[in-house]
């Protein structure tokens, strides 16, 4: 009984593990990519002109 105690929080965190990236994977691309690649892009963008109008340029 003591390998099954043993055995269980690394199957357990493997499993987790493994649903976790395929959620990720899944969730990659499809229709809201361009929406969410446009609001990263935004964001960089504001963070750039922030970053320029602090330095003066």
């Amino acid at each position: 009984m003591d390998y099954v105690s043993a055995l269980l929080p690394p199957v357990v965190m493997a499993v987790f593990f493994t649903f976790l990236v395929v959620t990720i994977v899944k969730s990659q691309g499809g229709p809201n990519k361009a929406k969410e690649d446009a609001i990263v892009d935004a964001a960089v963008a504001r963070a750039e002109a922030t970053q320029q109008v602090v330095r003066g340029d």
